[in-house]
């Protein structure tokens, strides 16, 4: 049985989802993310005015007179969403945890896609592959994924990004537009988002918490891992502790941009405080006017 609250959740986040595709972005979506290429049609006799490489050698040569080769518009794209579950995903303040954002996103980009008539994926991961749900399409298809995310028991706790993107090389041999939802609180993965990024396109959205690079204003705070569950004691009363802190917090995050920087990859920055609408139309309208 789930219990009433994660049901809650779930109806919440279903609908103000449906609502954020059907409204704030329609059609974005679409502009931005096009089919994945052209695939081949039919063939046909050669008139005037078609252009010479699209002849099709082999069947002219065989039939004694040129014929072209047709393609259309391979409408239909593979999503695949990328989402962490690890220990550190359990982690917010004020504005809920970074858990609940990465639902909400995902469940955008899942109604999105399916809007544009695409199939979405699931890789579920923390330090391992944890759970793969196939790519499909339907409304039914986004309850799923919701519903996984806020009752899915991990067995780790730890973060392997790299374990995932093996995973999806070797399931999706198809050019595939990947999204990586977690805060990227791992290491030794921009050799493997490197070598992937040659086949399929990925996109980092990358969650953090004001909580992530800030002690309290005074007292003596006890700091637990979510993933290691290890423990430590801070003054957060005393200043150099404190700006130490909050330093060392805010390199690792730019650590992070610039690893997906060097990776070619594009990443949207997703806080638990920002609105998942405004934040990825954003990103939509820059993505648009680079394409222009």
């Amino acid at each position: 049985m789930i219990p009433q609250e994660i049901i809650k959740k779930i109806k919440k986040i279903h609908i103000k989802s449906s609502r954020t595709v059907n409204t704030l972005m329609a059609g974005q979506y679409r502009s931005v993310f096009r089919g994945s290429g052209i695939e081949f049609e039919e063939v046909r006799e050669y008139s005037p005015g078609d252009e010479i490489k699209s002849i099709d050698w082999k069947v002219s040569a065989r039939l004694g007179r040129p014929f072209i080769k047709l393609y259309r518009e391979e409408r239909e794209s593979i999503v695949m969403l990328l989402i962490d579950m690890s220990g550190s995903l359990r982690f917010g303040t004020f504005s809920g945890m970074k858990l609940d954002k990465a639902a909400e996103v995902a469940s955008v980009l899942a109604f999105s896609a399916i809007k544009n008539n695409d199939k979405v994926g699931i890789i579920f991961f923390t330090d391992r592959v944890e759970k793969y749900i196939p790519p499909k399409k339907g409304s039914g298809h986004i309850w799923r994924i919701i519903k996984e995310i806020f009752t899915f028991k991990p067995r780790s706790k730890g973060t392997n990004i790299s374990a995932a993107i093996d995973f999806l090389a070797n399931v999706s041999r198809k050019k595939t537009l990947c999204f990586i939802i977690s805060d990227f609180l791992a290491d030794s993965y921009l050799k493997n988002l490197k070598t992937a990024g040659q086949r399929h396109e990925f996109i980092g959205v990358v969650l953090h918490d004001k909580g992530d690079f800030h002690l309290p204003e005074k007292g003596i705070v006890s700091i637990k891992c979510f993933e290691t569950d290890k423990k430590i004691v801070l003054d957060a009363s005393h200043d150099p502790t404190k700006k130490f802190y909050e330093q060392k917090k805010r390199e690792q995050y730019n650590d992070v941009l610039n690893n997906l920087k060097m990776a070619s990859v594009d990443y949207i920055e997703m806080g638990t405080d920002l609105s998942v609408s405004d934040t990825l139309s954003e990103y939509l309208r820059y993505r648009e006017k680079r394409m222009r």
